[in-house]
């Protein structure tokens, strides 16, 4: 008889191989890291003899649970945010969180704390897409779990570079150190065609060809980034991610929510893995992704969780179930997506999607040993029907749960015997994790509590404080704004730098806590002799609520004005700041640029559409640095106002928001 180390016997046996063999009562032979024979009892205890053997009656042997698409590290930020869009959830939370906490040793303690999540789910193999990838897979190789682990790219600085330039050099350095490794698989991830530019993307796909790994990426997660998409590049995601070559390299594209039949089609032909993630894409209300027109393609469909920081967890049981009843509900046909093909895309299928089906995702001679034994001899799983092999699919899909796994074993090694982890220290993850949380709590509620340390969270503010000498004047006229200000702009003493007309749509966020400022988002369409609109532009300002000093005749010193661009519709600050209230200005604006006696001056000529308001508003501003500087512009204005004949009586001291709010 042929000796081996190890033989699990008496369970049933779901091999998952090509002819999906099933035994009621079978064993696996294992010697060193491979599977040697899959078969029934007494076959195996024919040929071989081992000096361990594990009793698996009431027990389902199976392949391990492939989880397609994670972020492991993120276990550090789980319910961190939630109930939140993607885009606020991901720029407004998660982004700067990270980029004040990621760190090598956050992505190794993260990465040990959803190993033994996953472990313990039955999950034996995953795609990780993260930051300081090196330490997550040495995490991941420490914990003894296989794992094709993906360096991001982005087109903006991350916590572990501050350039795409950067990121592709440590991805270079990332794949040559790892490659070969018998556990570890790594791989190019551009985090998304959104957050990435045609260079950076064109370059993934040929590092990627280059060393001849995967690329693992996000494609078509929400229905904005394919309009995004539209818009911008004249065309949807996929078509685009295949122009610049993405898809000629071993590529694992997660969610796919937003394709349509032309895509898939693609998708095909270029042999693209997809990961769907139900859970994460109801929750951030995603979408559902048209997983049974995929699979009926051909194409290889695995299941992931996404980050634990979006899921809320890394349960891979939960995820199977929710696919498989998902697809039934989508498509309104109960026979859609059935249990046996739910395991499949869970195991073998999966682990084809991430390109490592000749290693794992079946129970066949010459496969790594990565086996797992699920108990069903328990309450929620009784009784059990043996007419029909399929129920035993069944049971594992719709009854069974993650706590019922009993043993894992990856590469011939035991990660989880009898329930009781055996490679990584729980107990120590975990008291090292509630330290960062109370840290990352700390951090939140400093910004929380501040609403320009929010905008400066999100990026993009220009972080010098900008002082205004101001004045402003409410005319009651039928005069045209030309006519209004004909009188300065012939005097010899002005020049006019630049004239320009816009269309301005305001919108404030007033808070609670008047000393927190406020927040405008402002839309410019800026407008052309004809009045037709030429072009857009949309910024964010933060005012401080108190002015510095008055002069005489209403001139007024402001201060604190931080400008950020408006990169995100508004509706996103709207959810991302949570203003008490929300007031909105309309105004059509005539602005000269001046200088008079030298000096730079912004002259601005208002109409109110919005609310409604009879005549005109004259606003007279000047940028300025110092207390002196400030006395002199003020007195400047002055003299302004006298060659406008603007008298005293004229000026007000109300901001256009105070119109609004009352």
């Amino acid at each position: 008889m042929e000796q081996v180390d190890l033989i699990l016997s008496g369970g049933v046996v779901l091999t998952m191989n090509e002819r999906l063999d099933l035994y009621r009562r079978g064993a696996v032979a294992i010697r060193g890291q491979d599977i040697v024979a899959v078969g029934t009892v007494e076959a195996i205890d024919a040929a071989y003899t081992a000096p361990e053997r594990v009793d698996c009656s009431g027990r389902v042997i199976m392949p391990g649970l492939v989880n397609t698409h994670t972020h492991a590290a993120m276990t550090l930020l789980r319910g961190m945010a939630d109930d939140l869009r993607l885009d606020v959830w991901l720029m407004g939370y998660m982004m700067p969180t990270e980029a004040q906490f990621v760190t090598p040793e956050f992505c190794r303690l993260g990465t040990l704390l959803a190993c033994a999540e996953m472990i313990r789910s039955g999950v034996t193999s995953f795609a990780d897409m993260y930051y300081f990838e090196s330490d997550v897979a040495a995490a991941t190789a420490e914990a003894g779990m296989r794992a094709v682990c993906g360096q991001t790219v982005l087109k903006f600085p991350s916590p572990d570079a501050a350039s795409y330039e950067e990121s592709l050099a440590a991805t270079r350095l990332f794949i040559e150190q790892w490659k070969g490794h018998n556990l570890i698989v790594p791989a190019v991830a551009p985090h998304a065609p959104y957050t990435c530019t045609d260079e950076i993307l064109q370059a993934c796909g040929e590092l990627a060809r280059e060393y001849d790994v995967p690329l693992l990426i996000h494609i078509s997660e929400t229905r904005l980034e394919v309009e995004e998409s539209r818009r911008d590049y004249e065309m949807p995601v996929v078509p685009r991610v295949k122009k610049l070559g993405v898809l000629d390299a071993k590529t694992l594209a997660a969610h796919c929510v937003h394709v349509d039949a032309g895509e898939i089609k693609t998708l095909f032909n270029h042999k693209t893995g997809v990961a769907h993630c139900p859970t994460s894409n109801l929750k951030l209300a995603s979408g559902m992704a048209p997983v049974v027109e995929m699979l009926d393609r051909g194409i290889k469909v695995g299941i992931g969780t996404d980050g634990p920081a979006s899921n809320n967890d890394l349960d891979m049981f939960e995820e199977v179930r929710l696919a498989a009843i998902l697809a039934k509900g989508v498509t309104l046909d109960p026979t859609a997506l059935p249990a046996k093909q739910a395991v499949l895309m869970a195991t073998r299928v999966g682990a084809e999607a991430m390109y490592l089906g000749h290693l794992t995702g079946s129970l066949e001679p010459g496969k790594r040993a990565d086996v797992i034994v699920v108990d069903c001899d328990v309450l929620h799983n009784t009784p059990s029907f043996t007419r029909d092999d399929d129920a035993v699919y069944s049971q594992i899909v719709y009854a069974s749960k993650s706590t019922d796994v009993q043993h894992v074993i990856v590469d011939g090694k035991w990660l989880l015997r009898n329930r009781n982890l055996l490679t990584v220290d729980e107990a120590a993850v975990m008291e090292r994790a509630a330290v960062i949380a109370k840290d990352i709590d700390a951090f939140l509620i400093a910004r929380e509590g501040n609403i320009l340390n929010k905008l400066i969270a999100i990026g993009g503010v220009e972080q010098t404080e900008s002082f205004e000498i101001q004045v402003k004047a409410q005319l009651q006229t039928d005069a045209t704004p030309e006519e209004i200000v004909a009188n300065l702009l012939n005097e010899p003493s002005v020049q006019v730098v630049r004239f320009s007309r816009y269309r301005q749509y305001d919108t404030y966020f007033i808070f609670g806590d008047e000393s927190q400022g406020r927040v405008r988002y402002r839309e410019d369409d800026a407008l052309n002799s004809k009045g037709d609109v030429d072009g857009v532009r949309t910024r964010l300002t933060f005012t401080s609520p108190t002015k510095e000093r008055e002069f005489d005749d209403a001139v007024v010193l402001s201060r604190s004005q931080f400008i950020a661009p408006a990169t995100h519709p508004l509706r996103f600050y709207r959810e991302y700041f949570r203003p008490t209230e929300e007031r909105a200005i309309q105004k059509e604006r005539y602005r000269w640029h001046i200088l008079y006696k030298g000096v730079l001056c912004y002259v601005n000529a208002d109409r109110m559409m919005n609310p409604p308001i009879d005549g005109m508003f004259v606003e007279i501003k000047s940028q300025t640095w110092s207390r002196r500087d400030a006395e002199y512009k003020a007195a400047l204005i002055s003299e302004i106002l006298a060659i406008l004949g603007i008298t005293p009586d004229k000026l007000i001291r109300k901001e256009y928001i105070e119109f609004a709010l009352a």
